[in-house]
């Protein structure tokens, strides 16, 4: 069966998913993490991509992006990939491939389901059992959303920057937003959407772009 055609287009928010190859454990301490953060902060600005949405787990990773060409994306995670594989290979006296084939990616409905994107992809420490509060891991935007950290990668969403205009009750509004309980079925179908490389969205979502970019359910 062929493999479903990617479709990165300028403009429109991603979900992007890179995994170690065969689940293998691509960060093992904090000058790994801090390493890939660098790499994401150099790449962003030569490949033209905002990053909205962040975290390193232990063996794969989750951004939420939006590329300013059609191929910036695609860039971008070559890039980054491939650099931190040469420096993870170095440190570690080994060789091969370290990253799972292609990442894996998906448009996000800006209207209805990029905040809940974003929420997902900052729980995942916690849903993992790595930390009982979101705040409490280092390596991801939660920091950001939640208390006002400042990142050099970080490009905050309209979506976020929108929540409230005045910045210390947008910040408290999302830490309540991250801790209230998601939607019935929303983590399924986030996960789904970014395997499978389908729109993440509301039906007419799914229609638009499956109109303009042959990308649907």
């Amino acid at each position: 069966m062929p493999r479903r055609q990617r479709i990165c287009p300028a403009g429109i928010p991603q979900h992007v998913i890179q995994r170690g190859n065969n689940r293998q454990v691509c960060f093992q301490d904090f000058a790994d993490r801090a390493t890939y953060a660098a790499f994401l902060s150099r790449y962003r600005e030569e490949h033209e991509v905002d990053i909205h949405a962040w975290v390193l787990m232990s063996n794969h990773t989750h951004l939420l992006v939006t590329p300013h060409t059609d191929h910036s994306l695609s860039l971008f995670m070559k890039a980054v990939g491939q650099r931190y594989a040469q420096y993870f290979n170095r440190k570690y006296e080994r060789s091969g491939t370290l990253w799972e084939g292609r990442f894996k990616s998906c448009l996000v409905d800006t209207e209805s389901y990029f905040l809940q994107c974003q929420r997902y992809i900052e729980l995942n420490p916690v849903k993992a059992g790595m930390v009982q509060y979101a705040g409490d891991y280092q390596w991801s935007s939660y920091r950001c959303h939640g208390y006002g950290l400042r990142s050099k990668f970080h490009t905050p969403h309209p979506c976020y920057l929108n929540y409230h205009p005045v910045p210390t009750i947008r910040l408290a509004r999302y830490r309540s937003f991250v801790a209230s309980p998601a939607p019935k079925g929303i983590d399924d179908m986030i996960r789904y959407a970014a395997i499978a490389g389908t729109a993440l969205g509301t039906t007419e979502f799914h229609e638009r772009m499956k109109a303009r970019f042959g990308v649907g359910a």
